[in-house]
């Protein structure tokens, strides 16, 4: 059942390892300290993506959405035991090619979740899986397909294709510190609380290079990510949940891809709104606190329902370059504000969001407890209003030379730094700081100051210690995943 990997195979994980450690980014299933940090203008600038990749990045996406009859199946595993798995790599390397992996039986959700008990294909303790052109089918609850947990586990994955139909079962799941590379895959998953790109406590890295990712179960976003997630010249679309949900000090860096979020269900009370992006910081322990992370480079966004991104409960840095994003719902562009996650009064979002080269359509809300530092450049246009009902977080705006903000009806901010021509009230009023602006007339402010709650986080080991990783096993529940 074991086969030779091909040598061009290896040589495209290499390649995709490589590619993606150049362009990335630093579920179901607590006293901090604050650090300030203050964006500068060299600090965005550092920030910005370059304008060669932004313009390689631009590429229209072109992926092939595989079907179970497209791949050759020389053999079959199967297991339908509780907890258990189809195929392991405890510690070593082992490589399988056309193989139909089937998975039944359930577990329960931590050793699930966070330690890959009942996943179908399983990798931990430093082992490498090299898998190509498989077919991986689950039905049970937490009964994730591909499974990477602990520091030093590699699994590599290209040509395959995924379905999980069960609750809580991730297409490819990453926890521990454990690192998934994955090339031109169809996952498709069904169950509530099922991302297709999945990671949980401890999180590590995931590298994604084309294919077709879909969900439609409530809670299930196609990414969710406790780790460091990149995806590259990929297709990805939710029918329920959210497109991508960042959770603590952990980032999503997606570069020409194309993603449609149709967030129409809530699996908790939590929030009331829907949203495309979700950025939060839930505290259940599954991710540090930090500063997150959010990119996107070329590529499109269409959201159907309620705003494009919302940020609660976290710091994050949002960089857009060149992305074609659309909303076709009813909601905001940007809403920064409190929800049921943290502490009251101190649980909004603190956003810096640096654009490049970029459209930007809609309004951005910003209530009491949150803060945004907006920064326009490159060319960047925003038509749209900032706390049109009246002034609430702090806002600081910076539009570099090039760039302009229209507004679509009176704002409040807080700081602003602009040129003369910089600004079209288009009828409206823009108080800063209270006072009206003068169109016409350049101004120079400050950036707000974001700080940063931080926790040590990190990985965990299993119940029962073993694994790579150290530490306990968390007690009690965690709070609600996101809705």
């Amino acid at each position: 059942m074991k086969a030779k990997i091909s040598k061009s195979y290896m040589i495209l994980i290499s390649l995709l390892t490589a590619v993606a450690a150049a362009v990335s980014i630093s579920g179901c299933g607590n006293q901090f300290s604050s650090v300030a940090e203050t964006t500068t203008q060299s600090g965005t600038t550092q920030a910005a993506t370059s304008a060669e990749t932004t313009q390689a990045a631009s590429t229209a996406v072109q992926t092939k959405r595989l079907a179970e009859s497209d791949i050759t199946i020389k053999d079959t595993i199967s297991n339908s035991e509780d907890g258990a798995h189809a195929i392991t790599a405890d510690g070593e390397e082992a490589s399988y090619s056309n193989i139909l992996v089937t998975k039944t039986g359930e577990a329960d959700g931590d050793e699930a979740d966070f330690y890959g008990e009942n996943a179908a294909i399983f990798a931990t303790n430093g082992g490498t899986l090299n898998l190509s052109e498989m077919v991986v089918k689950t039905d049970g609850k937490h009964a994730n397909a591909v499974f990477s947990y602990g520091e030093g586990t590699i699994v590599n994955i290209s040509d395959s294709y995924i379905n999980t139909t069960g609750n809580c079962s991730g297409g490819l799941m990453t926890t521990g510190g454990g690192t998934m590379n994955a090339a031109n895959l169809t996952i498709e998953t069904s169950g509530n609380s099922s991302a297709a790109i999945r990671s949980d406590r401890g999180g590590g890295t995931v590298n994604v290079n084309g294919g077709y990712y879909s969900t439609s179960g409530t809670g299930s976003p196609v990414i969710y990510s406790t780790a460091d997630i990149t995806v590259s010249d990929a297709e990805m679309v939710s029918t329920a949940s959210q497109g991508v949900v960042v959770e603590g000090k952990n980032s999503v860096t997606l570069n020409n891809v194309t993603l449609t979020a149709d967030n129409n269900k809530k699996n908790s009370d939590k929030s009331s709104y829907y949203q495309a992006v979700m950025i939060y910081q839930s505290m259940s322990g599954d991710a540090a606190q930090g500063l997150s992370g959010f990119t996107m480079n070329g590529g499109s966004l269409v959201n159907k329902n309620g705003d494009v991104f919302f940020v609660n409960n976290t710091a994050t840095e949002i960089n857009l370059s060149d992305a074609s994003i659309t909303n076709e719902g009813d909601g905001v562009f940007l809403r920064a504000a409190a929800a049921g996650w943290g502490k009251e009064g101190s649980n909004g979002g603190q956003v810096t969001l640096n654009a490049e080269k970029q459209t930007i359509n809609g309004d951005m809300l910003v209530d009491s407890v949150s803060t945004l530092n907006l920064y326009l450049k490159s060319g960047s246009n925003f038509t749209g209003a900032i706390n049109p009902d009246g002034a609430e977080g702090s806002v600081y705006v910076e539009i570099e030379k090039g760039s302009t903000w229209t507004l679509t009806a009176d704002s409040y901010i807080s700081s602003l730094t602009c040129d003369a021509d910089s600004i079209n009230l288009n009828g409206h009023k823009l108080y800063v700081d209270g006072k009206e602006y003068t169109e016409g007339t350049a101004s120079q402010g400050e950036a707000i100051e974001i700080k940063v709650s931080t926790s040590s986080g990190g990985h965990e080991a299993p119940p029962d210690g073993g694994g790579a990783p150290g530490g306990n096993k968390p007690e009690g529940n965690p709070p609600a995943k996101p809705d």
